[in-house]
């Protein structure tokens, strides 16, 4: 009968998950919204298909820490040092200032300060899977609002900690006055912290290394979810988040050489448990009591939104100095509860600073504003369109040979790569986006086939496992670090070369480790630098040694700034001392070439 009940859940909740979500996608409304309303739909408020939340909630939260994982190993400890400021700074102020605003307005309804306190502080934190999930979905996680989110909802994570050790001593039950299980506490959390980051340096790297000689796929994909979910325990242990952990775990493999494998054997998990857990915040949702006080839950809800975006706003504009529409697009992404405020408000109640029925209104209240952030998120990019809009016609099948270079992009790069290949009677394959631009190099005999060469499914059909080269040539940004994550995830082998666009372009594909990145305009500007100095009387020999030395010079400097690149003050500050350098080298030479 047990069997039977299990089974029962397990289809209901794949069912409504295969259902909801390509419904949510058609109406753009996004993948989260899909899970969201269709846990709500098979939940105790709805059909109520399922009415063990609890435990699929406990289940489902392994998804949370999967993708706090996976963006660990997006994070050398070097570059997560680099984020500091904006990690301990910007996400201090954040959560300080929400919890003051929040508190203060609580405080002059009645409520005494520290229940005032206890809600302000809980709903200043915000979903982390939800926010993430949205930024990944828009591609935007590398943009400015999604750096400066992730390093707020990171701060967050670490705060809640601290948060949930201060709710004991406020409650009217504390009955430790010389504080001596506080600081056992504390000293519990340290260690763990400790235990974690030593093991996590010292045995990750060869647990793999021995799991890797083995030669069995479903071995390596054990000790990946042994890791993760082992430290996640480990950290649920010592009292602190599981995330949390997490992240950690991931951030100590972020150099490792085998992080691309270890993401690509996580993926499926990662997917399917963190929309299990959409379903679970659905399925939370109290439907009766948002009926029954419909005025006072609309109000409390556009109240939080309202003041947790005139935070959030004021950070990003004038803290981190970011433009209007980043931070417009960052109060919109982080205006909601989080799911965190959960525990936070549990323990609040059961320590008497909050009334159960306070309690269920402010979950209510919380899980409303999740379910709002996907048309929140929308909405904004509706008023403040960004990119170009997606080709409106099938891509092309990919019925070709097996080619030895594929090029992806063919703009004014692409082409130059593909004629030079084409006289030499070397076999490519080309991808590109721009519908118009295929049918334009087809006129001229050109075997150019309209694909997204960030997407995995048409790699594949261009027979990139067969492949020896490929050339990321697009013109987005963006485009090309998909295309990059992809190619060093699932196509290891492949010598990759990449154009960038700019310095930070740069930056973010040397985190990838390709074998070779081509700067826009570089290499023409210093043939045009060059001839300038020629056209004002230098011999050549001087203008070559002169171009070759600023060459030397400028590539140094960015290998120099690539570790502090997230870090804006840092970064202006190389620049002044690169330049300051550059002068000195000039000025030395001329004065040498002076003195008789």
């Amino acid at each position: 009968m047990q069997d039977h009940g299990f089974l029962q859940y397990a289809v209901v909740l794949l069912l409504a998950a295969v259902v909801a979500v390509p419904l949510a996608k058609r109406w753009q409304l996004g993948a989260v919204l899909g899970y969201l309303g269709a846990g709500a739909l098979i939940g105790p408020s709805g059909l109520r298909l399922i009415d063990n939340t609890e435990q699929i909630k406990e289940a489902s939260e392994l998804g949370v820490v999967l993708m706090l994982f996976v963006i660990g190993m997006e994070l050398s400890p070097q570059r997560l040092w680099v984020m500091r400021r904006s990690v301990f700074g910007h996400g201090s102020l954040q959560v300080l200032a929400t919890a003051a605003l929040i508190g203060g307005v609580v405080y002059c309804f009645g409520l005494g300060w520290k229940s005032a306190m206890v809600i302000g502080l809980g709903l200043a934190l915000s979903s982390t899977a939800i926010d993430l999930q949205l930024l990944a979905e828009r591609k935007e996680l590398t943009s400015a609002h999604g750096r400066l989110g992730f390093a707020i909802l990171l701060f967050q994570d670490v705060a809640a900690i601290p948060i949930l050790a201060l709710i004991p001593i406020l409650g009217a039950g504390h009955d430790s006055p010389h504080g001596s299980a506080d600081v056992l506490a504390a000293l519990r959390v340290i260690l763990t912290i400790a235990a974690v980051v030593v093991g996590g340096r010292y045995l990750l790297r060869p647990l793999f290394r021995s799991v890797a000689k083995v030669g069995t796929p479903e071995v390596f994909t054990a000790a990946t979810l042994l890791v993760v979910i082992g430290t996640a325990w480990l950290m649920q242990l010592g009292g602190i988040s599981m995330s949390l952990g997490a992240f950690l775990a991931g951030v100590l493999l972020a150099d490792s050489e085998y992080r691309h494998e270890i993401e690509a054997q996580i993926e499926p998990f990662r997917g399917l448990l963190l929309g299990l857990f959409f379903v679970s915040i659905g399925m939370s949702l109290d439907m009766q009591m948002a009926l029954a006080q419909p005025q006072l839950v609309a109000t409390l809800l556009a109240a939080l939104i309202a003041l947790k975006a005139l935070v959030l706003y004021s950070v990003s504009r004038f803290a981190a100095g970011e433009d209007q529409q980043q931070s417009v697009a960052l109060a919109a992404l982080l205006a909601q509860g989080g799911e965190f405020a959960f525990v936070v408000f549990t323990l609040a109640a059961s320590n008497g600073l909050i009334s159960a029925d306070q309690r269920n209104m402010l979950a209510l209240v919380i899980t409303l504003s999740m379910a709002a952030t996907p048309l929140l998120v929308r909405l904004r990019a509706e008023f403040a369109p960004t990119g170009k809009p997606k080709p409106v016609r099938e891509f092309d099948r990919l019925d070709i040979a097996t080619p030895r270079v594929i090029i992806a992009g063919m703009g004014r790069v692409g082409q130059i790569v593909a004629r030079m290949l084409n006289a030499n009677k070397i076999p490519f394959t080309a991808l590109e986006v721009d519908p118009e631009q295929v049918d334009f190099m087809r006129h001229f005999g050109n075997m150019v086939f309209f694909g997204d060469a960030s997407r995995l499914e048409v790699l594949r059909a261009a027979q990139a496992d067969k492949a020896e080269i490929f050339v990321i040539a697009t013109e987005d940004p963006d485009a090309n670090l998909r295309t990059a994550r992809l190619l060093k995830r699932h196509f290891p082998h492949l010598k990759v070369f990449a154009r960038a666009r700019n310095r930070q372009h740069v930056f973010k594909l040397m985190d990838l480790n390709l074998d070779s990145i081509v700067r826009d305009t570089f290499f023409s500007s210093l043939e045009i630098a060059r001839g300038v100095f020629e056209a004002l009387g230098y011999d050549k020999a001087g203008a070559d040694d002169y171009v070759q030395r600023f060459r030397q010079h400028d590539e140094r400097v960015l290998a120099n700034q690539y570790p502090i690149y997230d870090d804006e003050a840092a970064l202006l500050q190389s620049a002044k001392e690169a330049r300051a350098d550059l002068e000195r080298l000039f000025r030395a030479d001329t004065e040498q070439e002076d003195t008789p």
